[in-house]
């Protein structure tokens, strides 16, 4: 019989800076201006988060090894495709179903998640709001966070 490990909540503690994004920008187009106004480098990550097999969230991924710091701009909403036998005139057509990283905070569009961070927050949060096509962007208290579990990656 084997043993079964869990982590606790108490022991896993959060570590890291979040930020949210409020934009209408693709993913890509937010990850350059961000890299040209916080020359940082955020590159897409090879692989997505997966959450099941239709469930994926896109990210960028910068390991700051000056400042021994950690990026990741993340997506919040993730959109899946279903095909479900209907009757009646919308037989053929597909249904969608949104996913959010952060049910809490659906009116988010992205997160910038930074583990280990040496610079403030507000200034990295004013250097954000100088980019004209950021709606607004704010730092989040990662303890009141429900799915603080889903940010673990």
């Amino acid at each position: 019989m084997s043993a079964i490990h869990k982590i606790s909540e108490d022991f896993y503690e959060s570590s890291y800076t979040l930020i949210a994004i409020h934009s209408s920008l693709e993913d890509y187009s937010i990850a350059y201006l961000i890299n040209r106004q916080l020359t940082s480098k955020l590159n897409r990550a090879p692989i997505d988060l997966d959450f099941s097999e239709n469930v994926s969230f896109p990210f960028f991924e910068w390991k700051d090894t000056l400042n021994d710091a950690y990026w990741t701009l993340i997506i919040n909403t993730s959109v899946e495709k279903e095909s479900k036998k209907q009757e009646g005139l919308f037989s053929n057509e597909l249904t969608y179903t949104t996913h959010f990283l952060v049910p809490e905070y659906k009116e988010v569009d992205y997160f910038i998640k930074i583990e280990q961070a040496v610079e403030e927050t507000e200034d990295i949060v004013k250097k954000l709001l100088m980019i004209p096509e950021i709606i607004t962007a704010y730092s989040i208290e990662v303890i009141k966070l429900k799915s603080k579990n889903n940010l673990i990656f």
